[in-house]
């Protein structure tokens, strides 16, 4: 139970209060912004978002017994206890916070964001950190873990709300830190307002979301806002650890004020990767690091998980984590589900499952598959429809140039026909043959029948990659989500494979 008084109380300094009315003494047994859970003694937060107004269901909420509203907007039917405010969105993660107890003020919060590499950075994270002793939870695009409790992810980050009461069953169930995936949908969202970082990480910015974001600037602050909130008073020893062989690196270090450290493999750096090795049964280089330099070995593939385990080094080391135990703990990653993830069903050929949907993280994976290659590569991909439509010819030049056959599918068309979003990949693939053309391509709109189609074209030695959804189990088309599994498709393919032959 928390009065309304002592939850506004939060927003000073952080969000401004332009008006309250009645008994701010008023208790207070939940807090929701959704009117379909308010229950007697709640606090209902009118929101205004993208699509729902939460101003327009205040009357529903307080029907059903609401105690207090906070809201952005004067609203007139409001006949109980209400403070006003410039932002409710905001002032949502923040109500959300102290309700439950400030939760990310009990734990060593970790923060990833960048276009690519954050899930696989949070994975090699939480193993890092666990080996220092304690446990951590995470909370990314695949899943939320706490302890051995894993809970299906709904968003990358969740909304502000949940995010809060995840964070406080993370302290409840003794974990001593979190490990999340931050979106810039997220952070431009407030979702994370009310929670203070300990440390954050910035992997990389290409394009992506310029459906949302409209502008690569845009989606540039958006990133930003993770690394300028880390000026927060109440929590010591911060720190940014930042790609520093991005372009966008260098810009968002300037702009931290507190310690940096910097990692990269190819310019002078903080953290630095030396002496690479790849193979398709792992990594291993030396670590240059402000603790020492030491080897690493490791069963990620591919030079953009050099990055990854770097990032995640720095944050294990300014953890306080001696090298012993980093490098123990890297060797336990042993897969990171739908990065890079081989299907092995007897065949003789290579087949891998990534989540690549943007065009640098489709470059990495062909760039990591090209320096492992025995044979063709054959790139199984598509775009996602209601998304951004400018990145769609990109992925296709870029996988052209560097893949011997190409066929084209559907990743989640949503509300968009599926042969319109390849027509536009189309663009990128045919303007890629003028300089490649001994490439082939086609167009197979059916997922489960390009997979298939990969798998029958696939000689010994080849590799297949099949990108896009990754770790995803559902395909979404129209307004419907439908159960599929790359991984499982592919098995039933070379089973079928098997099978005729």
């Amino acid at each position: 139970m928390m009065t309304l008084e002592e939850l506004v109380q939060s927003l000073r300094g952080q969000v401004k209060v332009l008006e309250q009315a009645g008994d701010l003494r008023v208790s207070l047994t939940a807090i929701t912004d959704d009117s379909r859970a308010v229950q007697a003694g709640s606090l209902f937060v009118a929101v205004k978002g993208e699509q729902v107004d939460g101003h327009r269901y205040i009357s529903s909420a307080l029907a059903s017994g609401a105690a207090a509203v906070v809201m952005q907007e004067a609203v007139a039917e409001v006949d109980r206890s209400y403070v006003r405010v410039a932002d409710s969105r905001k002032a949502l993660g923040y109500l959300g916070s102290r309700f439950y107890g400030d939760p990310s003020g009990r734990l060593r919060m970790i923060g990833i964001t960048g276009t690519n590499g954050k899930t696989t950075t949070s994975y090699v994270c939480k193993a890092l950190l666990e080996s220092i002793g304690g446990r951590v939870g995470l909370i990314g695009t695949v899943a939320y873990q706490i302890g051995s409790e894993i809970i299906p992810a709904s968003h990358t980050t969740p909304g502000a709300l949940e995010l809060q009461q995840l964070l406080k069953k993370m302290v409840d169930g003794r974990c001593s830190a979190a490990v999340m995936e931050v979106s810039s949908h997220a952070l431009a969202q407030d979702r994370v307002s009310g929670t203070e970082y300990d440390v954050a990480v910035f992997s990389n910015l290409t394009q992506d979301h310029l459906d949302f974001h409209k502008t690569m600037e845009e989606y540039f602050q958006a990133k930003l806002r993770l690394f300028t909130g880390l000026t927060g008073i109440q929590k010591p020893n911060k720190r940014a650890i930042v790609n520093s062989d991005d372009p966008s690196g260098a810009r968002i270090a300037s702009l931290c004020a507190v310690p940096v450290w910097t990692y990269g493999i190819k310019d002078k750096a903080d953290l630095r990767a030396e002496q690479v090795r790849l193979s398709l049964d792992g990594t291993t280089f030396m670590a240059a690091t402000p603790a020492g330099t030491f080897p690493v070995e490791s069963h990620l593939v591919g030079e953009h998980n050099v990055y990854n385990m770097l990032a995640a080094i720095g944050v294990a080391l300014h953890e306080g984590a001696t090298i012993d135990q980093v490098r123990q703990a890297v060797t336990r990653v042993t897969n990171v589900p739908g990065r890079f993830e081989r299907v092995m069903a007897g065949q003789p050929f290579t087949v891998v499952v990534d989540y690549a949907h943007t065009e640098d993280a489709l470059v990495r994976l062909l760039t990591a598959a090209q320096a492992l290659k025995a044979g063709r590569i054959i790139t199984v991909f598509g775009c996602g429809g209601d998304r951004d439509r400018g990145k769609r010819p990109k992925m296709g030049r870029a996988a052209v140039q560097q893949s011997d056959v190409v066929i084209l599918t559907s990743d989640n068309p949503r509300t968009e026909n599926p042969l319109a979003i390849l027509d536009e990949v189309e663009v990128g693939v045919r303007d890629a043959l003028q300089q490649r053309s001994h490439v082939t391509y086609q167009k197979v709109a059916d997922r489960r029948e390009a997979i298939a189609t990969a798998m029958r074209a696939a000689r010994p030695g080849d590799m297949v990659l099949i990108a896009g959804k990754g770790h995803e189990d559902y395909q979404i088309i129209g307004t419907k989500k439908f159960h599929f599994d790359d991984r499982e498709v592919a098995r039933d393919a070379i089973r079928e494979l098997t099978h005729c032959a």
